[in-house]
């Protein structure tokens, strides 16, 4: 029997074993040493072991790990407290993941409507191409059949229109149209970016109509773009946006946030989490603001991105017969190879490299936001032999 036998045969396991992190790094049970370009699928923000992460969960967990929220919990309040005042949002929900926290945001924009008597509108339009989660509703929203296939008939009320087509979101708005959702940032889609004006023109065609805008930055989120969150780029705010990954730096949850107006139908008893807002969870989220938030950091994020742009820029004229094209904005990069993108996975493993497939044949590269300028180059310079690899087997 192998030792995965008794789990859900979902995933194709990578056969690496690693036993503990430090920073960008990440060491297997025999002492070898990868550099995590990564993270978690974007979610180890501030780097593996953190002293401060590590020291305010072991705090935490001597008092108190859970509590429901029957109970005002005073970290929930401190951190909802502070995401509402770094970003445009003046309600905050907890949950325990990025797709819940998309649950949550598709059942805020919904409620509005109906409580504002317009209960016929309940359609979300969204991009092709986007990834929103694994639950019923996230999948259908995503809109992918890989995803779709063998659950059943698609949940309903969502449509999906061409990425970057504005067009085809105004056609598709109608008198049962809730909400746009987008990712301003497709990661799991192959690291395709929306332009700002294109952000620009969509909040407009949103306001419009008195359609509500609802950002997925699960992935993008919380200074992986430079910003503390994508849509600042645009200058626009959304009326709802979901968040998870970089927000616990490791640890599992995920919150929505919502404009006072957008969130006014969500009333007790319309929702609920039995573990979303726990105390550690909170002493968690604080923490890893305390180090986002803190004067320079993302503008060390932006001065390592541009270390990578340039260095990803001279492997891609230096290999073009692997080397497509490089996306992405921050620390949010994408290779579009030009062969299958697994070529250069198994390269960059082979040179204790870490990155992540996504679509569109792309190799993501998502370290974590705490990478040194150092760490950066030598990460580029193992990313250059592995492309150094790929085109001597082609050749």
């Amino acid at each position: 029997m192998s030792e995965n036998a008794s789990l859900y045969g979902t995933y194709n396991r990578i056969p690496l074993r690693f036993e503990r992190g430090e920073g960008v790094w990440l060491i297997t049970e025999d002492g070898s040493r990868y550099l995590d370009f990564a993270a978690g699928i974007a979610v180890t923000s501030v780097g593996h072991s953190h002293p401060h992460l590590v020291e305010t969960l072991k705090n935490q967990a001597e008092r108190l790990w859970h509590l429901s929220n029957l109970y005002e919990i005073p970290d929930q309040a401190r951190l909802a407290d502070r995401l509402t005042e770094a970003t445009f949002a003046d309600r905050a929900f907890f949950t325990n993941s990025g797709a819940e926290a998309l649950e949550c945001a598709i059942k805020t924009a919904r409620r509005y409507h109906y409580v504002n008597g317009q209960d016929n509108r309940f359609g979300i339009i969204t991009i092709e191409g986007a990834f929103h989660g694994r639950t019923l509703a996230t999948i259908a929203a995503g809109g992918q059949d890989k995803y779709l296939e063998g659950f059943g008939p698609k949940a309903p009320g969502f449509d999906q229109v061409p990425f970057g087509d504005l067009d085809a979101i105004k056609n598709a708005i109608n008198d049962e149209t809730a909400a746009v959702l987008i990712e301003p940032l497709q990661g799991e889609g192959g690291i395709r970016e929306l332009s700002a004006q294109w952000l620009r023109d969509l909040r407009a065609l949103c306001d419009e109509h008195g359609v509500l805008l609802v950002l997925d930055e699960v992935q993008c989120g919380v200074g992986r773009t430079g910003k503390l969150f994508a849509y600042e780029w645009a200058g626009i705010t959304p009326d709802i946006m979901a968040v998870a990954k970089g927000i616990g730096g490791g640890f599992p949850f995920g919150v929505c946030l919502a404009t006072e107006e957008a969130a006014a139908g969500m009333t007790p008893g319309t929702h609920g989490t039995t573990y979303g807002g726990n105390p550690l969870a909170m002493a968690v989220g604080n923490a890893v603001l305390d180090v986002i938030l803190k004067d320079g950091f993302l503008q060390h994020v932006r001065d390592v991105s541009l270390v990578f742009k340039q260095g990803l820029a001279e492997i891609a004229d230096r290999y073009p017969d692997v080397v497509d094209e490089i996306r992405g904005t921050g620390l949010m990069l994408g290779i579009k190879c030009k062969g299958p993108n697994s070529e250069l996975l198994v390269a960059m493993r082979d040179a204790n490299l870490l990155g992540a497939p996504a679509g569109d044949n792309v190799v993501r590269l998502l370290p974590p936001l705490t990478t040194t300028v150092e760490e950066a180059r030598e990460g580029l310079a193992r990313l250059s032999a592995a492309a150094a690899a790929v085109s001597g087997a082609k050749a």
